[in-house]
């Protein structure tokens, strides 16, 4: 929320240098004044918009890079992306508080299997006879 309020001031304060800027006269201006020129500045008084325009041009710099820096700092606090494992090793689930903890049961080593006993070969049938099924 923060950096979409300071974007929304940069921009807007972008936009206002831009304007400023286009709404002063120039250096070369007093020369323009012989050819009927000169009565533009009579709006703003004797002095001419020169002083209002650049007071308020230095201000809107002054709070552009500001927020430039408060932008860059903001920018940089971003907490680093974690996968989906790095968050489901850090929220293991978690017991009912009234549910009592069992011990748990050790770790045991299953009994090898017993070694297949040698079969004894079948008695052959007596010649004559058919063989079981």
């Amino acid at each position: 929320m923060l950096r979409v309020v300071l974007t929304v001031i940069q921009v807007f304060s972008a936009f206002a240098i831009i304007g400023l800027v286009l709404l002063q006269r120039g250096k070369g201006a007093e020369a323009g004044a012989g050819f009927g020129a000169g009565a533009s500045g009579t709006v703003f008084g004797a002095r001419g918009a020169s002083t209002a325009l650049s007071r308020a041009t230095a201000i809107f710099a002054a709070v552009f890079m500001i927020n430039s820096l408060l932008l860059a700092y903001t920018g940089t606090k971003q907490a680093a992306p974690q996968s989906i494992l790095d968050q489901a090793a850090t929220s293991a689930p978690k017991a009912p508080a009234g549910a009592a903890k069992t011990p748990a049961a050790p770790a045991t080593v299953p009994a090898p299997a017993p070694a297949p006993s040698p079969v004894a070969p079948a008695p052959a049938a007596p010649e004559g006879t058919a063989p079981p099924k």
